[in-house]
């Protein structure tokens, strides 16, 4: 009872709401439309932002993230309702989600949106958050340069290095002097990292780096570390930093079967009472996801009702779906599992309802339907409460279903 009433002392510290946070109108200037470029709505709707860091750059509270988008018709529908940023990653469908956000947006005035990428260094280890010993400056600018190829833009405006969980990758000496050049060159205008770890020491090496501009942290009202995470965004932020939350609704259902969904508003709004987080990277896969996103912003602040839902969320008999990625399940198993990848598998499967993602997730993992029969009882505990076990052979499942067909499909 204790420790729930913590959490609520805790989740209470918001209710004072997003009044006294400046939230302003993000503008955007007007630039020369390129000819033959399509109409843009004669009046685009103004929302609610805040500045990201350094960059210039005002950003409405609510940023898309592509990675569960399948048409270019969500993407004009989410600039036309007045979302200016839009974030992929070279992962996200090898490459082709890339194509498809260039496709949705190139027609439009360069000036009118911001694109963000993701760009994996050829080599890097997930699971350690490692980079590859033989990596150079040129093999990570061309990574970069084949983005902007796939999104056939002028630039990129937001790199991020992802998988930065580690202060010795952020401060690689090849990663920053290929940021560098890629600046110097015009091909970028912003550096950055993507953390799913979250730990506050890479934030401070981001800062320490003086390179980064922007960070993209994974923060939600279940995150374990929130007050020293809370505590290096605001510092970053203070740097300069422009801080942008992902993973913010921690795994959306409260478990697999879907039933029981968490209130999803009241986990963004909970994010946006943080003043140091410039916008939410919002994943959206769905014109009703795109709706409930800008109706939330009518209203930002939290209801009594909403801390109410997010204190049951954090009810320690429910571990839910959201992996911490604390990797301090990865030296308790003896097969050396990537543990952290399949629990994210399992969380977009059953979390997200998206099963190609999922796929993804779990392609990236050396493991098949027999890895976890032969151990007995699992040794592993994981910190969060989950059966590993259970959950493992529950998604590696999915490794038999041809890819084609998960494509879209949801997770019944």
């Amino acid at each position: 009872m204790s420790k729930r009433l913590d959490r609520r002392g805790f989740l209470k510290k918001s209710l004072a709401g997003v009044s006294g946070v400046a939230l302003a109108p993000a503008v955007w200037p007007a630039s020369p439309r390129p000819s033959g470029a399509q109409t843009a709505p004669a009046t685009i709707p103004s929302l609610p932002g805040r500045p990201l860091g350094r960059t210039g750059i005002e950003t409405p509270l609510i940023s898309m993230g592509t990675s569960e988008v399948t048409s270019v018709d969500l993407i004009r529908r989410g600039y036309d309702a007045g979302i200016k940023i839009f974030f992929s990653a070279t992962y996200y469908g090898r490459g082709n989600n890339e194509r498809l956000v260039g496709e949705a947006l190139r027609s439009l005035p360069r000036e009118s949106f911001v694109v963000g990428t993701a760009a994996t260094p050829e080599g890097l280890n997930p699971r350690a958050g490692t980079l590859p010993k033989d990596l150079t400056a040129q093999s990570y600018m061309k990574t970069a340069e084949d983005s902007l190829k796939r999104f056939g833009l002028d630039r990129v405006d937001i790199l991020l290095l992802p998988f930065a969980d580690l202060e010795e990758s952020v401060l690689s000496e090849q990663i920053l002097a290929a940021m560098t050049e890629l600046k110097k060159q015009g091909k970028i205008r912003f550096a950055g990292i993507a953390t799913h770890g979250a730990r506050p020491g890479v934030l401070q090496a981001a800062v320490q780096a003086k390179i980064y501009d922007v960070a993209m942290v994974a923060y939600n009202f279940k995150s374990a570390n929130k007050d020293a995470l809370a505590e290096a965004m605001a510092s970053a932020a203070k740097a300069g930093m422009g801080v942008v939350a992902m993973k913010t609704t921690a795994g959306v259902a409260r478990d697999k079967s879907g039933a029981d969904p968490m209130n999803i508003n009241a986990a963004l709004k909970w994010v946006l009472q943080n003043p140091s987080v410039a916008s939410i990277v919002s994943g959206m896969s769905s014109v009703e996801e795109l709706q409930r996103n800008l109706e939330m912003l009518k209203d930002p602040a939290l209801t009594v009702k909403d801390l109410a839902d997010l204190d049951a969320a954090c009810d320690p008999a429910e571990p839910g779906l959201y992996c911490q990625q604390c990797r301090t399940c990865l030296p308790q198993c003896p097969k050396g599992l990537d543990i952290p990848t399949l629990m994210r598998s399992y969380m977009y499967a059953y979390g997200y309802r998206n099963l190609g993602q999922a796929r993804a997730a779990l392609d990236t993992v050396e493991v098949d339907g027999g890895t976890c029969e032969t151990c007995g009882v699992c040794s592993v505990r994981c910190a969060s409460g989950f059966d590993v076990k259970d959950r493992i052979q529950d998604i590696v499942r999915l490794k038999d279903v041809p890819l084609e067909f998960l494509k879209g499909r949801m997770a019944v």
